[in-house]
């Protein structure tokens, strides 16, 4: 019984390390759309008074999601085909996500991307216009498009690390995971 709860726990430690072997070999062909979730950050909540035009009103990137974000944009610059475009959301935190690892790349603000509204007739719009955005995409690198967990979830059926990046393919007219990085 200790042998079988030894070998469950390897096989646990290895599946995220072949799950990012796996996403970097597809990224290295370019084509691809990834869904990066936004690094790490600091506080639980945005403020009450929260306002998308001023960051101090926002969840900030972190120390660590500021390292994380130059680990990614590292990473990226060496293990995948280049990075064609990059969208992201309105948010600070995306935003500057996306600033610091794509640097060589200026990240549009793609309102879509922004939390996914609790209104159920938004939300489905919001989704609706991320998956246009990836079924339309035919370039030779890759595409990137920086969201939150909320849009993850809801575009894929799977959640997300922070930082964490899912590479994605349209399946009739939802997105199907086709692989995932792990940034730890």
């Amino acid at each position: 019984m200790l042998r079988l709860a030894a070998t469950l726990f390897a096989l646990l430690l290895l599946t995220p390390a072949h799950a990012t072997e796996a996403g970097w070999a597809l990224l290295r062909d370019g084509g691809h759309v990834v869904l990066l979730r936004h690094a790490t950050v600091t506080g639980s909540a945005d403020s009450a008074g929260f306002d998308i035009e001023k960051c101090a009103s926002q969840q900030k990137l972190s120390e660590r999601g500021k390292q994380q974000a130059r680990k990614i944009g590292a990473l990226f610059a060496t293990r995948a085909a280049p990075i064609e475009r990059v969208l992201s959301s309105r948010y600070c935190r995306a935003v500057d996500t996306a600033d610091i690892a794509f640097r060589d790349n200026d990240a549009e603000k793609f309102e879509p991307l922004d939390l996914l509204s609790k209104d159920p007739e938004k939300a489905a719009a919001q989704n609706a216009a991320v998956i246009k955005e990836v079924g339309d995409y035919t370039g030779d690198g890759n595409l990137v498009l920086v969201t939150h967990l909320e849009n993850i979830m809801a575009l894929t059926g799977a959640g997300a690390r922070e930082g964490e990046a899912v590479i994605v393919g349209l399946d009739g007219e939802k997105l199907r995971v086709l692989g995932r990085i792990i940034f730890n």
